[in-house]
């Protein structure tokens, strides 16, 4: 990380004209940004069919008091891998607290979850975005995202077809408006 502040705790949104399919309209929270890198967890995809009752009988936990939710595609890396993104007054022994959110990757999450003794907010996704040293400053640089806040009504509230319009629009900017190229003088 050089120049560019910590994004941690912020929400990125994909500009228009990004060039990376997997990232079209994308809403990603983002967990960690330091040094080393960045991880983030999409918002803005679902995986279609896939509900949170269903893949928690397939992991023989009881969903219990779960809602059946839906799944979040939370990124291309390790698509296997669940997260919990929950409010912040939650946690368990691993959660990293970002700003507005937390995020927990452990299995005990989705026990409280279904036990009905887990997060306030949360939204589950699979896989997460992640960029290597360095990686997602150049991208920023080249214009590939925006950082807005990181509002609890946009990230809980908000259908996931919805959150990309609702962020931009949060942060005062028409999204219709937005140039899929970028220029530089």
């Amino acid at each position: 990380m050089d120049e560019t502040a910590s994004l941690a705790g912020r929400v990125l949104l994909a500009m228009p004209g990004m060039g990376d399919p997997r990232f079209q309209n994308a809403v990603i929270a983002m967990a960690v940004h330091d040094a080393n890198g960045a991880l983030g967890i999409g918002l803005g995809h679902l995986h279609p069919g896939l509900r949170l009752r269903e893949l928690l009988q397939g992991l023989d936990i009881d969903p219990g008091e779960a809602p059946d939710a839906p799944v979040h595609n939370g990124g291309p890396v390790e698509p296997e891998r669940g997260f919990v993104l929950h409010s912040p007054e939650w946690q368990l022994g691993d959660s990293i607290r970002a700003g507005a959110f937390g995020l927990t990757a452990s299995i005990e999450a989705l026990h409280a979850i279904a036990a009905g003794n887990g997060p306030r907010r949360w939204a589950f996704a699979l896989g997460y975005a992640g960029w290597g040293e360095g990686q997602l400053d150049e991208e920023m640089r080249r214009h590939g995202w925006f950082a807005a806040e990181a509002r609890d009504k946009i990230i809980f509230e908000t259908p996931a077809a919805a959150r990309w319009t609702a962020a931009w629009k949060a942060e005062g900017i028409d999204p219709a408006m937005l140039a899929g190229e970028t220029g530089s003088a």
